[in-house]
C-alpha cells in the first residue's frame, strides 16, 4: 500500500475547496449578468446598448472559468501521480 502524506491530502483538499469556491463565484457572476441584462432589457452582447457591467462580468467569468479548468487539470494530474 502506498503511503500518502498528510500535507498531500491537505493540499488536495485545499485545491478542491478552492475549485468549489470558484464555481460558486461563477454562479454569482452568472446571476449578476442576468440581472444587469434584465435591468437594461438587452440580452444580446452584440447590441451597442448591452450593459457595460454585464460585459465586464462576462469577461471576468470567462477568465475565472479558464482558471478553474486549469486547476481541475492540475488536480487530475496530482491524483494520477499519487
Amino acid at each position: 500500500m502506498q503511503e500518502v502524506s498528510r500535507s498531500g491530502i491537505t493540499a488536495e483538499l485545499q485545491l478542491s475547496a478552492l475549485i468549489s469556491d470558484l464555481w460558486w463565484r461563477v454562479d454569482l457572476m452568472n446571476s449578476d449578468i442576468l440581472e444587469e441584462e434584465a435591468k437594461a432589457g438587452v440580452f444580446d452582447v452584440r447590441q451597442p446598448t448591452y450593459p457595460l457591467l454585464a460585459l465586464n462580468l462576462r469577461e471576468r467569468r470567462d477568465n475565472l472559468l479558464s482558471t478553474i479548468y486549469a486547476l481541475e487539470e492540475r488536480a487530475k494530474a496530482a491524483q494520477v501521480a499519487a
